[in-house]
């Protein structure tokens, strides 16, 4: 009976209807909870999109935004034909990210870090250094290597050591045109000669190019291009055959006569155009590890010296030029010395009555004195402006000196005196050259010039051309028989020059070191060039110019001519050639 009415209860209590609970409080907080997630997300929403949209869309640009530079390289640096004397060859940089090797542990393989110490032939330990601060982002480890250094190092397969393009330059005439052209640094900088000196216009501008990566690297979008200035090129007036030849003859006359230096300069009287600078000692442009600085400059250019006799034409044609003399006037030189203003000025020895070819050809110091102190002061003075040895030759190279001349209200007679036979003043081996080619060139003045230009070169008579030729006359005595400068004579061309000798000036007076100088023109009949070579401290017994200076100057002019394909004047050669012709011509 018990266990029916349990039965009994237990259907009445399943059959019991409960009624309806209001909502848990548990849910309700659930779904506020979610209603302010929402309501965040959707003013966070808002104001990024919005309100302050910029830091977050800088972000994103920051890990997909890339701006490329496109590389330029250095224009070429050719001679007048052509021949390139600068080019930029494709080489690599190997650089490291440290806080990539840090965070990937890539110092750990010490084996691969040694290779890459061997390889470069640095110092293992000063290689780790550089690249173990996780702080630095990016470290050069070497510059400029070759293509087949940075396969061996991309095979090394560092992680977080990585390569990039680059040029380097480089100069195939080596140490023939270091000095002019000059060189750049790792960065592909002009520091030296032509290199510095255009600069801007030879490297360009490069280019850059706004692009949008993937989250794989891959570029996707092409946003903004910008293009680059290209680099331009450089045709010099040089000729590279004169330029090497003058050079092998100037290095050989350095080491024959144990000279401390020498310069020689080729330039086309009719243009101003310079066809050789050359100087010795000189350097590989291409390996300048070790090179001292006194091999770099351009001496041509920089190096002052007193000229000594190789400017005495300027007296003559001062005279000329001022009426004080006539063409067929003489000059007495006797007793082959002079007192002036209480100083002494002499000859070698006594070459009594002179013409005035004979004052150039004797090199009289008696009769170029006499000279100068027949015109006014100033009247000669204004000469050696006007023949370019008071200032730049125009060429505009960097380095250029004008020279040393004390101008000063008051001159004495011997201060005039000795300027007159080239001492008293420094002037370059370019000087001289621009001084010969305005002698060649009839009396007009231009500007030297090292780049080759279509325009219109300035020019300024400044000489009488009569007078000029009438020099130029003299002056080819000096090659001839009884002249000081015999070996200076070219074969075929009728040659005018003037030796130089003179002493190096040392504190107190001069010492016993000589600069050997010898300057001419060819042909004289029809002048093309100029050319001067200077030997600076010829050791030995022979330091005369006529012996050191004058052979020199004998070839360079010789191969000029010839490869220019210059006409002989002289009348030896054109008998010759028409003793020959004859037999044919029967």
């Amino acid at each position: 009976m018990s266990r029916i009415n349990t039965n009994k209860q237990r259907n009445n209590q399943a059959k019991q209807n409960v009624a309806p609970t209001a909502l848990h409080w548990r849910y309700l907080l659930v779904v506020c909870v979610i209603m302010l997630v929402f309501v965040g997300l959707s003013a966070r929403a808002v104001y990024i999109q919005v309100i302050d949209p910029d830091l977050l869309i800088q972000q994103g640009d920051n890990r997909t935004l890339r701006t490329q530079n496109m590389p330029v390289h250095r224009g070429l640096i050719t001679d007048r034909n052509g021949q390139k004397l600068a080019v930029s060859v494709p080489v690599r940089a190997i650089w490291a990210d440290p806080k990539t090797i840090v965070e990937n542990g890539s110092l750990n393989d010490k084996r691969r870090w040694q290779a890459l110490a061997d390889v470069l032939g640095q110092d293992y330990e000063k290689l780790i250094s550089r690249v173990k601060n996780p702080k630095k982002r990016f470290v050069y480890i070497q510059r400029q290597v070759s293509p087949a250094m940075a396969d061996y190092v991309d095979q090394l397969s560092i992680n977080g050591v990585y390569l990039r393009d680059e040029s380097r330059r480089y100069y195939p005439t080596g140490e023939v045109s270091a000095q002019l052209i000059g060189f750049t640094n790792v960065d592909d900088q002009g520091i030296e000669g032509i290199e510095k000196l255009y600069n801007a216009w030879l490297k360009g501008t490069p280019g850059s190019r706004k692009i949008r990566r993937d989250g794989k690297g891959r570029q996707v979008e092409i946003l903004e291009q910008k293009a680059g200035e290209e680099p331009k090129d450089i045709q010099l007036t040089i000729d590279q055959r004169i330029q090497a030849f003058a050079y092998k003859e100037l290095k050989k006359a350095v080491q024959y006569y144990k000279a401390t230096s020498a310069s020689a300069v080729v330039v086309d009287v009719q243009t101003g155009e310079i066809l050789a600078m050359v100087n010795n000692p000189s350097y590989n442009p291409n390996n300048r590890s070790g090179v001292s600085g006194h091999r770099i400059r351009n001496r041509a250019i920089t190096d002052a010296f007193e000229p000594g006799s190789s400017i005495k034409p300027i007296a003559v044609l001062s005279a000329l030029e001022f009426g004080s003399v006539e063409m067929d006037t003489v000059i007495d030189t006797s007793p082959g010395w002079m007192r002036v203003g209480g100083s002494m000025v002499r000859d070698s020895r006594n070459y009594g009555k002179l013409d005035l070819t004979g004052i150039i050809r004797k090199s009289s110091n008696m009769g170029t004195s006499k000279l100068a102190l027949s015109v006014p002061k100033q009247f000669l003075i204004d000469q050696y402006y006007n023949m370019g040895l008071m200032s730049d030759t125009g060429s505009n190279l960097i380095g250029e000196s004008s020279g040393i001349f004390h101008e000063r209200s008051r001159w004495s007679e011997f201060e005039l005196s000795t300027l007159s036979f080239g001492y008293g003043l420094s002037v370059t081996t370019a000087q001289i050259a621009r001084m010969y080619s305005i002698l060649g060139s009839g009396g007009i003045k231009r500007p030297l010039s090292m780049i080759k230009s279509d325009q219109k070169v300035p020019e300024e008579r400044v000489l009488s051309k009569h007078i000029a030729q009438e020099v130029l006359s003299m002056m080819e005595s000096v090659v001839n028989k009884g002249g000081s400068g015999t070996k200076a004579r070219v074969p075929g061309y009728r040659v005018a020059g003037k030796t130089g000798t003179s002493r190096k000036a040392v504190a107190g007076g001069y010492g016993e070191e000589y600069v050997s100088i010898f300057a001419g023109v060819a042909p004289v009949s029809d002048p093309q060039l100029a050319v001067v070579v200077l030997i600076n401290e010829p050791r030995g017994d022979v330091y005369y110019a006529g012996d050191t200076a004058a052979p020199v100057f004998s070839k360079i002019m010789s191969n000029s001519l010839q490869m220019l394909n210059v006409p002989p004047d002289d009348k030896t050669v054109s008998s010759l050639a028409s003793i020959t012709r004859t037999p044919n011509a029967g």
